[in-house]
């Protein structure tokens, strides 16, 4: 499995220095990522606060696998935003499978802001012991 993405961008600030709004800013963020393996395959864990269940997609096409969310934090009730510096942010990362895996079982969970994502190993890529005869 190899990354395939970086952090993409990151724009100015989302109230100018008089005070007026402007545009929330848009940033692409590749989210931090723990990648575990044992002999049944991966385990994946992708932070991404603010993702909700609705914003979040994950796809795999080509041997890639490819995961991509929209953010939203929101200003509390009875607060005014003063400086932001990502408002919405935009979640990607994308990974190379190698044909160990199969793509076909990969298994998704989300909770509170975290992607958990296991990707089992085909059955013929698994280790296995080999029974040695004497004669």
């Amino acid at each position: 499995m190899n990354e395939k993405t970086q952090l993409t961008g990151r724009e100015q600030n989302a109230i100018s220095r008089n005070g007026s709004e402007r545009p929330a800013p848009r940033a692409t963020i590749a989210p931090a990522v723990d990648v575990f393996e044992d002999s049944h395959g991966i385990t994946l864990w992708a932070d991404m606060p603010g993702v909700t269940k609705e914003t979040l997609e994950v796809k795999v096409h080509d041997g890639n696998l490819y995961i991509e969310a929209e953010a939203s934090v929101p200003t509390p009730a009875g607060l005014r935003l003063q400086h932001a510096e990502i408002r919405e942010p935009h979640f990607a990362r994308a990974f190379s499978l190698s044909p160990d895996f199969d793509a076909s079982k990969i298994d998704a969970s989300l909770k509170d802001g975290v992607l958990q994502l296991t990707i089992p190993r085909r059955d013929e890529a698994r280790p296995r012991r080999i029974e040695v005869r004497t004669d």
